[in-house]
């Protein structure tokens, strides 16, 4: 196991009814940009709730709504506009990870002052940012209680993500019964996105890291065993509430701490949210059973034999017949939440392969499995 330093001052308050929470607030500061999407919140109640808790706390509230689920560079830049104009002094996300990444890098640019893309270019440049909080409405991402964020700039087809401790949220909120009325392309496409995060620390080339293994065994079979139940019964509050808790414990560091390993299918699939403004979580459900199986050789096999035996309860001594059993069950339950198999489902060529191969490689060399260009354009080429 690696050396690491391990902290997350999220204060998480976990539950119904805890957005009464906003209003100590009070305590940090006086003015506050809310930030948030389509405008879900406003019929749903949570708006009604923050705006209530906010005000009876004597908070001046700014807006900014219109964040899309793959969060833009140009939307930052306006929410900068905002703070510096009005001199906001902390940021409230409300809604999923798009509106907190947003708030984020929000934040962070109002400290730095330059152009919000030079931090997404280089997170060093980061030297403080503005306290952010969030109330979360969807489970999926984890930005709640992590130190990163993911902004994209579809004049350049570029979507980016960068780490900085000056971005971890102060306080989140997280009530399972905001996400109820989510959709259940949604919920799918974050459960998802859940696994996929467990996957990106549960296979790793770090030695004598069985603990995080096994976190990371027992929080995808939760996902597993709930995101079902979620979508039959979009009110089931267990259901709601453990894939809620799985998003947070999925990347707030308690995975990847001392098993640290570069990421291998996220940053394939932001070429992919880049060029198509596709769900992230789709473009997950495809890419991953395809990695899986690409990557799976006499090194891996164990591993994904582990994570079949382990995971999906699956009886074989056979290593390599417990892989392959374990990669289909994966990709027959993707398939089982309604997610696409193939990018060609959702209207994706291979016309910018090689290109979004060529953006992305730079980071999958320090993955599990170090990929080249030519392997990320494979990669591509067999989700089709």
């Amino acid at each position: 196991m690696n050396n690491f330093t391990y902290s997350v001052p999220t204060v998480i308050h976990f539950g119904k009814g805890q957005i009464s929470h906003l209003s100590e607030l009070k305590e940090s500061r006086s003015r506050v940009l809310m930030v948030y999407g389509g405008g879900s919140i406003k019929k749903n109640g949570i708006y009604d709730a923050a705006m209530k808790y906010m005000g009876d706390a004597g908070l001046e509230v700014f807006e900014l709504g219109g964040v899309t689920p793959n969060p833009r560079v140009q939307l930052v830049r306006k929410g900068i506009e905002i703070c510096k104009k009005n001199s906001v002094d902390m940021l409230l996300a409300v809604g999923g990870g798009s509106s907190i990444d947003c708030a984020k890098l929000i934040a962070a640019g109002v400290v730095y002052g330059g152009d919000p893309w030079d931090l997404m270019l280089d997170s060093s440049l980061i030297k403080g940012a503005l306290p952010i909080y969030c109330v979360l409405t969807l489970a999926a991402t984890g930005s709640e209680m992590d130190n990163s964020t993911v902004i994209s700039d579809p004049t350049i087809n570029s979507k980016m993500d960068i780490c900085s401790d000056y971005i971890k949220p102060k306080m989140a909120i997280l009530d399972p019964e905001y996400t109820f009325t989510v959709s259940k392309k949604q919920t799918a496409a974050g459960a998802v996105d859940i696994m996929s995060h467990i996957f990106e620390s549960y296979f790793t080339n770090v030695e004598g890291t069985n603990l995080q293994r096994h976190i990371s065994e027992a929080l995808l079979k939760t996902v597993i065993e709930y995101a079902p139940i979620a979508l039959e019964t979009p009110d089931n509050y267990d259901a709601r509430a453990n894939l809620m808790w799985c998003s947070s414990l999925a990347l707030n560091g308690l995975l990847s701490y001392g098993a640290e390993v570069s990421w291998c299918v996220h940053p394939i699939e932001h070429e992919l949210s880049a060029y198509y403004d596709i769900t992230h979580g789709i473009g997950l459900a495809i890419l991953t059973p395809v990695w899986m199986e690409y990557v799976l050789n006499e090194k891996s096999v164990s591993q994904f034999a582990d994570y079949g035996r382990n995971v999906w309860n699956i009886i074989e001594d056979d290593n390599i017949k417990a892989a392959t059993a374990a990669i289909d069950k994966t990709k027959t339950f993707f398939s089982s939440l309604g997610m696409p198999s193939k990018l060609s489902e959702i209207g994706i060529d291979s016309t910018h392969f090689e290109e979004m191969a060529a953006d992305c490689v730079r980071f999958c060399e320090g993955c599990y499995m170090p990929l080249t260009k030519e392997d990320i354009v494979n990669i591509y080429n067999k989700a089709l």
